[in-house]
């Protein structure tokens, strides 16, 4: 098991000798016991660590020797969350950081230097929008947002020396998707590093790394601890890029993770791959209701058959997603109306959460971007979000019928 920390599991039996099942590596993966041989994971709060003697520090700052320094390098806690998390992943190593934005900024900031160009799926998050579009080109860095997959458009925006292609798929809030091997294909052809942001998917439903990605990250906010407790978020790649280029940022600019909130996200990992499970299950249902409602004027799940990029989604994607995106065939007052009538879902600007949740994007998670970017990403004031949660789906579909009467 690769330790980016210098970080030596203790306690423990012999590894099996066999490759263990996802679920297995989501409870045992990581697992630290100190000497009591406590059966849940420690929780190690404790800024700092001390050290035998002044030789030993000198050594261990040098890293010539293997010692936990300071909990904003690395921490017990946090590197058994890493080191779960890489394990479901199919990654070489880990960072986890303070919040899902740290690590999309941290991820593309330690590659990018004054003069450097960044390509990007034109549909994202509103913050990444303002990362690659706004902040970095303040550091003299310039960046071309390209629609769709058309291998013609990419290779075009390729065409000019690239370090960074930065790729959400499936995109918030209308769940765009974007070929990730044919972009990880155009892009290492022009020596860039492929990017993908995870997070309306995540880990359980797709794996970029094998469909050529160099790096992924998350919003560990969303279905990792999936439970509305805590911030954090992941970048997950190669050794060479996580030690050579992620671990100087973040040890420098200080994104670190709390020791409690991995210790919560350690936790939720038991749990991930059943809760998504559940929760795809339910969208499923709960967008095929929709899209039979003549309130209704589009419903945007890759689940679905309409979605234009059904064959895509399912090639990439081992199920439909939790979130849909909803357009109303009415305007702004109508769509406000339907949600101050919701009597189970809850109106949050969250997503991934076993509780249902619903958005208008426009005015809360988008609003940033302002109109003429909106309209761009097609999220007009009759676009709702619903991230679809853990309740029973009859209980969902009761709930949207009576506030849609």
């Amino acid at each position: 098991m690769n330790t980016p920390w210098g970080y030596r599991p203790r306690n423990q039996r012999e590894e099996p000798q066999w490759d263990l099942h996802l679920q297995t590596h989501a409870i045992r993966s990581g697992l630290a016991r100190s000497g009591f041989g406590e059966t849940s994971e420690a929780l190690y709060l404790n800024s700092g660590f001390t050290y035998a003697s002044a030789e030993e520090a000198l050594d261990s700052f040098a890293e010539e020797t293997e010692h936990f320094l300071y909990s904003r390098f690395h921490n017990p806690t946090v590197a058994m969350f890493e080191q779960r998390l890489a394990a479901i992943e199919g990654a070489e190593f880990c960072v986890a950081t303070g919040s899902g934005m740290s690590a999309m900024f941290a991820s593309i900031a330690c590659l990018v230097e004054q003069g450097d160009h960044v390509v990007a799926s034109a549909a994202m998050f509103s913050s990444c929008h303002v990362v690659i579009t706004e902040l970095l080109p303040k550091w003299g860095v310039t960046f071309e947002l390209v629609k769709g997959n058309d291998p013609s458009a990419w290779t075009t925006a390729l065409s000019k020396p690239t370090k960074v292609v930065f790729i959400e798929t499936p995109s918030n809030p209308l769940m765009e998707i974007v070929d990730i091997a044919m972009v990880s294909e155009l892009a290492h052809k022009v020596g860039a590093t492929v990017i993908v942001d995870n997070v309306m998917a995540s880990p359980v439903l797709q794996k970029p790394l094998q469909l050529g990605a160099d790096v992924v990250m998350y919003s560990a906010t969303k279905h990792i601890d999936g439970q509305g407790r805590v911030l954090a978020g992941a970048i997950l790649g190669s050794a060479s890029y996580i030690q050579e280029k992620v671990m100087p940022f973040t040890r420098h600019t200080g994104p670190a993770l709390s020791p409690f909130n991995a210790w919560v996200l350690v936790k939720s990992l038991e749990t991930m791959e059943l809760r998504v499970e559940r929760m795809v299950s339910n969208a499923q249902i709960i967008a095929e209701f929709l899209e039979a409602r003549p309130e209704i004027k589009s419903v945007r799940f890759p689940g679905l058959k309409s979605h234009p990029d059904y064959a895509l989604a399912m090639k990439q994607m081992s199920g439909g997603g939790t979130t849909i995106g909803i357009e109303f065939a009415g305007n702004q007052e109508q769509v406000f109306t339907f949600m101050n009538k919701l009597r189970v879902i809850d109106i949050s600007n969250n997503l991934g959460d076993s509780k249902s949740l619903i958005t208008h994007p426009a005015t809360t998670t988008h609003r940033r971007l302002g109109p003429e970017v909106q309209a761009e990403m097609g999220i007009t004031p009759s676009v709702l979000r619903l991230s679809v949660g853990l309740e029973h789906s009859t209980d969902l579909v009761k709930d949207l019928t009576q506030a849609l009467s």
